[in-house]
């Protein structure tokens, strides 16, 4: 089919944006998801970013999202917020969430803010950022948007990728920003691999025998790996109470699967919080003593063979400069899917 282009980040979010005003939602909103979106694949999150595009727009033409939402906060109090996105686009969800916790933390020095009635959002990292600007540390937690991992020694898929991201502001450094999930593989990069013909790598999935499941196209036969096994299990669960239950979202059997599903509402659940780090100490002393954190990791003794040690976040700090100065790069497959789907809502396809 060829090979990848590349297009800039103003190009991509422009496409995401008349895509979502074409299938009704307001104009400011869609040129909010446009940006998270196009950041997501600034940041390398590529299955997070546009590739998610098609699937929110079966969503949306089904009904299974709600384009004139009335968000409000269900209970508050000088550090804490649940707010019920009232089933809008996960990305406007979370914006609202975390500029409530940003401005609640520069009150209280730490805020939490959970969200339910949300929709997928997006990377993790995304939301784990934003405080950094404001001097603060971001810690977000999700439920995934599908379940696709039992529990451990189990066969009945009751828990999703449930993602976690942590981020710490640097000074001279960049920012340490930790975005993971709880599976061994995100299942976007299941999804990524499915849409390229290629296969997965042992340790992804394995079938409902126990057996490595290596061909994407059969991975409702089976199921995720979690991370450290039986702890990876735990983190997930918990990680699922915390973003799920303790705000009235959706956990366990009532998880939908937004892959198949694309009518029913998800209820996903979401939490941030922000920890406004002049709270415990002038920023500028912790910001030196991130950057002397950064430079022993990265200055420690390696293992023969290893060339670089790498902190977290800092493969995605180095693609978002490659891709703000060259562009993102879009492939083949992706290209195809993004034409047709232009076409489908009768919008210009991506420049």
């Amino acid at each position: 089919m060829g090979t990848a282009r590349t297009v800039t980040a103003p190009q991509l979010s422009a496409f995401i944006a008349r895509v979502l005003q074409a299938v009704g939602m307001p104009a400011l909103d869609a040129a909010t998801v446009g940006r998270l979106m196009a950041e997501a694949d600034l940041r390398g999150a590529d299955t997070h970013g546009v590739f998610r595009l098609p699937a929110y727009v079966r969503r949306i033409r089904a009904g299974g999202m709600n384009l004139q939402p009335r968000m409000r906060v269900v209970r508050e109090r000088a550090a804490t917020a649940l707010l019920d996105g009232d089933n809008a686009m996960g990305h406007l969800v979370m914006q609202r969430a975390t500029e409530m916790a940003i401005e609640k933390a520069r009150r209280t020095g730490v805020a939490w803010v959970g969200a339910r009635m949300s929709n997928h959002a997006g990377p993790a990292g995304l939301y784990a950022r934003m405080p950094l600007a404001q001097g603060m540390v971001g810690v977000y937690i999700a439920v995934g948007s599908a379940n696709h991992l039992p529990p451990w020694g189990g066969i009945d898929m009751l828990l999703s990728t449930n993602p976690i991201a942590i981020a710490v502001p640097g000074g001279a450094r960049p920012a340490i920003v930790l975005d993971m999930a709880t599976t061994n593989a995100a299942y976007g990069k299941v999804k990524v691999k499915a849409m390229k013909g290629e296969t997965m790598p042992e340790g992804w999935m394995i079938d409902r025998q126990g057996q490595p499941l290596l061909d994407p196209k059969r991975a409702s036969e089976g199921f995720l790996l979690p991370i450290g096994g039986a702890k990876g299990y735990g983190l997930a669960l918990m990680f699922g109470i915390l973003a799920g239950t303790l705000n009235g979202a959706a956990m366990g059997r009532d998880v939908v699967d937004f892959n198949a599903d694309f009518k029913s509402t998800t209820n996903t659940g979401h939490v941030i919080a922000a920890i406004d780090v002049s709270a415990f100490m002038a920023l500028d002393e912790f910001t030196a003593q991130i950057d002397e954190l950064w430079l022993q990791m990265k200055g420690s003794a390696r293992l023969p063979g290893v060339d670089d040690i790498r902190l977290p976040g800092e493969q995605s700090q180095l693609t978002y400069e490659q891709r703000s100065a060259h562009g993102v790069p879009v492939g083949p497959e992706l290209q195809a899917a993004l034409d047709a789907l232009a076409v489908s809502v009768g919008v210009a396809g991506l420049d």
